[in-house]
């Protein structure tokens, strides 16, 4: 326990009448902590300096694919520019791919890169980019590599770093398409090819019913017409019958 003197007369009975004079009270040791600490918070309080958020970087990386939807066996360009008005120290373009690049052969303007059939980093040095005549370029030429099955994604991306960009929170640029195709296996075409020029079943079944209908027809033109003429024969006069003969009555 702690004892705190008032003016006057100290009563260290805690049970004394509210109203003695020079009447002592006591707390808790927490309490006599917590006030000066209170105290002290409250003063910090009001002099403690709120940080300045820093101000953003005047840059960007431009990523254009072409032709964009590159498919596998086929040659593509990939060209990375920076625009923006800012000074860049130590400035460094990343560019990743997840589709295999053979042959792959990258430039940059100005500075040098180091190439892989995945990623390429090119180190750009200190760029100011109000200055430049023509923003910085980074040319990534390649062929995708043949092999990709229907349906992989293939995704282009570029980070952008500096001193005034940190590694951990860079500037990007990306694309990504879906090579086409169905992720099924096919079934064998030649096979199918053969199957369809070897059998000629369907075109004979096609044609049986036409050939019959087309006899039917002629045998029931040919009856009605041999009716005709039985008919025809039977309506003759009696002089056409050649067992009848006719003959003048003789003069004589």
């Amino acid at each position: 326990m702690t004892v705190v003197r008032a003016a006057g007369p100290v009563n260290r009975f805690a049970g004394g009448p509210a109203d003695t004079p020079g009447r002592a009270y006591s707390v808790s040791v927490w309490e006599s902590v917590a006030a000066p600490m209170v105290a002290m918070t409250a003063a910090l309080a009001g002099v403690s300096v709120t940080p300045t958020p820093a101000a953003p970087v005047d840059a960007a990386p431009v990523l254009t694919s072409t032709p964009f939807g590159a498919l596998p066996g086929q040659r593509v360009t990939h060209t990375v520019t920076i625009s923006g008005a800012a000074t860049l120290t130590g400035a460094r373009i990343t560019f990743t791919t997840t589709a295999d690049l053979d042959g792959v052969t990258a430039r940059a303007e100005p500075g040098w890169c180091d190439v892989d059939v995945r990623t390429v980093v090119c180190d750009l040095g200190d760029v100011r980019l109000a200055a430049a005549p023509t923003p910085p370029r980074v040319t990534i030429t390649g062929r995708v590599r043949p092999g990709a099955a229907p349906g992989t994604l293939v995704r282009n991306l570029v980070s952008l770093t500096a001193a005034q960009l940190p590694a951990a929170d860079p500037l990007l640029a990306s694309n990504a398409y879906l090579l086409p195709g169905s992720t099924t296996p096919a079934t064998d075409p030649p096979h199918e090819a053969a199957a369809a020029t070897t059998d000629p079943a369907p075109g004979r079944s096609a044609r049986t019913p036409i050939a019959l209908a087309v006899l039917v027809g002629a045998l029931a033109a040919g009856a009605v017409l041999t009716r005709r003429r039985l008919r025809q024969r039977r309506a003759l006069p009696p002089h056409d019958d050649p067992a009848v003969t006719t003959r003048r009555p003789d003069p004589m």
